[in-house]
């Protein structure tokens, strides 16, 4: 199965791509991770990349494509994939519909995790996050143990400098505009799934399970 993931920061995204992934055993292919890999690796993509990176910029989408079709010919990715973060915009998703094409592969579902925005700034701001092993936490549906320190390490959490609620809004902002014309474009195909992202995770994943079936 070849799965598509949309949904604003806060979505509950790399939840239920974990679910998903374990359960119809393919890999969970984010941008970010490929390009971590690339970069650490000192690929010629990878030394590409990290012009743009170094610099705060977008990485251009034909150097994006070809990061990414550089690990969707992986032999872990025959028997299908679950992207996430791409395609970013229509350039590539167009990009992405011919190089599965030319291979005779075809996307089978798009799904686009909508949450009510008074809900994504609620949970984004509400987000915590340790500066020393990474753990997440938030201060009210996953609160840590003792106010304002890391269960795992004891150190003081922080609140990121996006996580605020005016960057939060611009992040929601920008997804938007982004993505809008991504829902329109797949949703011509026929591929786009909407999920209730406003449900609790086990029933926002139990959705997600009744509209792919059982195609694993």
């Amino acid at each position: 199965m070849r799965i598509i993931l949309l949904g604003p920061p806060g979505a509950g995204k790399g939840t239920q791509a974990e679910s998903i992934t374990r359960d119809y055993k393919i890999p969970h292919i984010s941008t970010g991770d490929i390009f971590r890999y690339n970069i650490k690796n000192n690929t010629e993509l990878g030394k590409l990349a990290k012009q743009y990176i170094d610099k705060g910029m977008l990485v251009p989408d034909d150097v994006t494509n070809k990061i990414v079709e550089d690990r969707l010919s992986k032999d872990d990715c025959k028997d299908g994939f679950l992207l996430d973060g791409y395609p970013r915009n229509v350039v590539q998703a167009e990009s992405l519909g011919k190089y599965l094409g030319n291979k005779n592969l075809k996307i089978d579902h798009v799904l686009n995790i909508i949450v009510d925005r008074d809900e994504l700034v609620k949970r984004l701001s509400g987000r915590r996050v340790c500066p020393s092993c990474g753990a997440t936490y938030h201060i009210v549906t996953k609160p840590p143990k003792v106010e304002g320190i890391c269960d795992n390490c004891g150190e003081k959490l922080i609140q990121r400098m996006d996580d605020n609620i005016e960057s939060v809004l611009k992040r929601l902002e920008v997804y938007e505009d982004e993505t809008k014309p991504l829902v329109e474009y797949y949703g011509k195909l026929n591929l786009i799934r909407n999920i209730d992202g406003n449900k609790p995770v086990n029933e926002v994943y139990k959705e997600i399970q009744a509209l792919i079936g059982d195609e694993v």
